[in-house]
């Protein structure tokens, strides 16, 4: 069983994960980390957050000279930033008269990061958070919701990737298909893994030049207005062997359980499989992927996935982003203390996160693939997993050629 755990807040000292059940002998680097969580930061319209916070990415268990040994895997990303919230955020017991401190820079914004936060964003975990753990004010709440978590998810969503290449050769590309009104054709040709670099340079993450430039125009409209956008992402995983996942127990299948870690993710409401929604509206005989001999397919309508179980066609899956709720001309809302009517607090944003969410997606799904990989095919290390996967995949393409020979 592989298992997963984050820890941490936005502005603590740093973000924690582990990763347990991996097998040894999976090859990974702090620096194929590092250059994921770059990846991150990309994209158009991200705020300042991005320019001046770099990830100190760091290792410390489960990892031994560049392989995995079999024990949970610890990672630690830093928070380069902790200097100035090392009061506000401190675990141990601080003094009021230290909450007054300016940091030393003679800036009002300084202290004023110090203070309780007791108005609840709309859109955002502030006010169930605050009312359901009985907190004084909403900081706890907003630290841990933060989409900041999710640097955490990517690094080991980078090891669960590649675990699940080197084990099965299955590898996985994102991008963007939509920000707000502006999005790629149904009919669009989609990327490959061989085409991440091009991908990574496009400023919104998307795999069409044309529609990549409307969506920069749509941003900068947003931004004007003071406003924010959502979107959509699509990861496609090509590789994955037929049968992961299973129609026997529903919290097995395949799609319900990347449709979990996809829903996992901050300020994602929506996730679909193949034509999805789309599909919804058409009739049987239109949307069903036909099965020739060999198993193959002209179509793959259904994403990958038919009974909750891979059928060896590429999977795709899609999800839709909200747009971020830290709205700059902050909406209405009221105060947890004065009970009057007021307005949002408004710490700096970004008008749209599209781009990073499809990074973040991607990781998503490696540790959904990965999982499954696992209950398949088991295996304490790297060799045992890749024998397994080998075999079984020499034995259905037996099967599949006998079916062709007795034509």
């Amino acid at each position: 069983m592989l298992r997963w755990l984050t820890a941490g807040e936005s502005h603590g000292k740093a973000l924690t994960g582990i990763l347990d059940g991996l097998p040894s002998g999976v090859a990974i680097q702090t620096e194929d980390i590092r250059a994921a969580l770059a990846r991150r930061r990309l994209g158009y319209g991200r705020g300042a957050r991005q320019k001046f916070e770099r990830d100190e990415v760091e290792i410390v268990g489960g990892v031994l000279r560049g392989y995995t040994i079999g024990s949970p895997v610890a990672i630690i990303v830093h928070n380069s930033e902790w200097p100035k919230w090392e009061t506000v955020m401190s675990s141990d017991p601080v003094t009021a008269e230290d909450l007054l401190i300016d940091a030393g820079r003679g800036d009002e914004r300084e202290s004023a990061r110090n203070k309780p936060l007791t108005r609840p964003r709309p859109g955002h975990a502030d006010l169930p958070g605050v009312l359901a753990y009985d907190l004084p004010e909403i900081r706890p709440v907003l630290e841990r919701a933060s989409a900041r978590e999710t640097a955490m998810r990517v690094a080991l969503g980078t090891v669960a990737a590649a675990f699940i290449e080197q084990a099965a050769g299955i590898r996985l590309v994102s991008h963007v298909t939509g920000v707000g009104s502006v999005s790629v054709a149904n009919d669009s040709s989609r990327p490959v893994p061989e085409d991440r670099e091009y991908l990574d340079d496009d400023p919104m993450h998307c795999f069409d030049p044309e529609v990549s430039a409307r969506m920069v125009t749509e941003i900068d409209a947003a931004k004007y207005c003071g406003d924010t956008l959502g979107g959509t992402v699509e990861v496609i995983a090509y590789g994955v062997p037929v049968g992961l996942g299973t129609h026997t127990q529903a919290d097995r299948r395949l799609d319900a359980r990347l449709a979990e870690v996809l829903m996992g993710i901050q300020a994602v409401k929506g996730v679909e499989v193949g034509l999805g929604f789309a599909g919804a509206k058409m009739r049987g005989s239109q949307l069903h992927d036909r099965i020739y001999l060999g198993g193959r397919r002209q179509t793959n309508n259904a994403g990958g996935i038919e009974g909750g179980m891979s059928n060896g066609e590429p999977i795709v899956v899609r999800a839709a982003v909200k747009p971020i709720a830290t709205v700059p001309h902050a909406l209405p809302t009221i105060d947890l203390v004065t009970g009057e009517e007021s307005s949002a607090i408004h710490q700096r944003s970004d008008t749209t996160a599209v781009a990073p969410a499809a990074v973040i997606a991607e990781a998503m799904v490696a540790l959904g693939l990965a999982g499954a990989l696992l209950e398949h095919f088991g295996g304490y290390s790297l060799k045992q997993v890749r024998d397994s996967v080998e075999n079984y995949n020499a034995r259905v393409l037996e099967r599949l050629a006998a079916q062709e020979g007795e034509r």
